[in-house]
């Protein structure tokens, strides 16, 4: 585990996360670290905690006609990496897809590696993943690719307005619509 930096002033980034979840009454432990924890593995390392107590804040995009882009937010555990056909069906948008780091930041006004769940300039919707609730604590990022706090998963359904729903790949199965393996015919 690696020592937390002591807090003086936060920056920007960090103070707009402090101040949403304290605008629901919610005082957040914000941990700061001199290494990256831009990573789950590193995120894991830097605060002692599984993998999967690690929140990923993943910016997808709703491609709409005239009205742009509209963001899409999946916070999901560590090891798990999103269906973007299941998130297509949940979300009700048929034309979803990764956002590009450009359009993370524009959209959400972090940075990849240091996007909260939520603290954003403008109102976004948000899926949390399911398996976040098998832990009585997870990790999230701060703002910050060296920032994270602790906290329980209600906590941030109830922070992020989140909308819990299956949005991961089955462990063990690829990806809707990725090739199949064939069988061989000649064996």
């Amino acid at each position: 585990m690696l020592p937390a930096v002591p807090d003086a002033d936060l920056p920007a980034a960090i103070q707009l996360v402090v101040d949403a979840a304290a605008k629901k009454g919610v005082v957040l432990d914000i941990r700061r670290f001199d290494e990256s924890t831009h990573t789950a593995e590193d995120a894991a390392k830097a605060v002692g905690a599984e993998i999967g107590q690690i929140v990923k804040s993943l910016v997808f995009v709703a491609v709409r006609g005239e009205g742009g882009p509209e963001p899409v937010i999946c916070l999901v555990s560590g090891p798990n990496r999103v269906d973007v056909g299941r998130l297509a069906a949940v979300i009700g948008e048929p034309d979803v897809r990764r956002a590009t780091a450009a359009e993370a930041r524009d959209l959400t006004g972090f940075v990849i590696g240091g996007i909260p769940p939520f603290g954003y300039q403008r109102p976004v919707r948000v899926i949390m993943d399911p398996d976040l609730g098998r832990f009585p604590v997870v990790w999230a990022a701060a703002g910050s690719s060296t920032a994270v706090f602790p906290v329980p998963p209600g906590t941030l359904r109830m922070l992020a307005n989140a909308h819990v729903a299956p949005i991961c790949e089955e462990r063990g199965s690829a990806p809707v619509g990725a090739p199949q393996p064939q069988p061989n015919p000649g064996a």
